[in-house]
């Protein structure tokens, strides 16, 4: 390669990454940054404004802040591991039995409805379900209700529709992986008597597994993180975590705590996915490929 064009690389790697350094630089380094500087000093209201950890021991030593995340948690793994189960078989249908067309029309089905707003999906699914909305309605009109029943503002719902907005970051990741793998492996071990489920055990699951992990960190990540869900659907006593950082910022003031519980949020996250990654013996550099 010559100089000129070692420089010409030079100045085009540079034109091309600068936007994309400032914009980490400007609009997530720096402010996370000053986030985690106010999470060690006391509050302007407290008249210190010194550096201390009680932002921090304020989690563990007020019950409803770490009952909170730990119902947070817990709901966030079982909507991982719903959309996870219905992800699979709808995955490898898409990949291994529908044909070429029928699979570019389910892509467009899988896609559709996230080409709207999360805000707007939500909207929709609070119209069926209240109490004037589609499904009383329809229940009533063929007799089966006597009187409009309240579907909204519990927990059920509102994992159902924690499921429908992430659904799709678990079937993309393991249909990408689905795809590279060689039929002629299960139709091997079907020619030598392998059941279905040993199929899906030793062949179908570890070829997915890096597309799995990929899906079930962003799905986890997206859910540990969700407000308008769990506020719309669940109610005022969905008690999600989020919901407490937001009080925090916006309704208390205090953007110290706010902070505080904002960066607690990410270590109690991370360290949840560092233990499934090392229990399903994966690694990270794995996933993200």
């Amino acid at each position: 390669m010559t100089s000129y064009s070692r420089r010409r690389t030079g100045w085009t790697f540079f034109i091309f990454f600068t936007p994309v350094a400032l914009w980490l630089l400007l609009l997530l380094i720096l402010p996370h940054v000053e986030l985690l500087r106010m999470s060690f000093l006391e509050s302007e209201y407290s008249g210190e404004g010194g550096f201390t950890f009680n932002n921090y021991l304020g989690f563990f030593t007020e019950p409803i802040y770490w009952r909170t995340f730990v119902r947070t948690a817990c709901f966030s793994i079982l909507v991982t591991l719903i959309v996870l189960a219905l992800s699979l078989p709808l995955a490898f249908y898409v990949t291994k039995i529908a044909n070429v067309r029928m699979r570019g029309f389910l892509m467009i089905l899988i896609l559709l409805p996230f080409w709207v707003s999360e805000l707007i999906r939500v909207y929709g699914w609070m119209i069926i379900l209240r109490e004037s909305g589609v499904l009383n309605s329809f229940m009533l009109s063929l007799g089966l209700w006597r009187e409009p029943v309240e579907l909204l503002y519990n927990d059920v719902v509102m994992i159902m529709g924690l499921v429908y907005t992430t659904a799709l970051f678990m079937v993309v990741p393991i249909i990408g992986s689905m795809e590279s793998l060689d039929d002629t492996l299960i139709e091997a071990a079907f020619d030598l008597g392998a059941k279905k489920f040993t199929i899906w055990k030793e062949i179908i699951i570890p070829w997915s597994m890096p597309g799995i992990m990929s899906g079930s960190i962003v799905v986890f990540m997206i859910v540990l993180g969700s407000y308008l869900t769990p506020k719309l659907m669940g109610g005022t006593n969905s008690l999600w975590f989020t919901e407490q950082i937001y009080n925090q910022f916006i309704t208390y003031f205090n953007w110290n705590q706010g902070s505080a519980f904002g960066f607690l949020l990410l270590l109690l996250s991370s360290g949840i996915i560092w233990i499934v990654l090392k229990l399903t013996g994966q690694k990270l550099s794995e996933v993200v490929k």
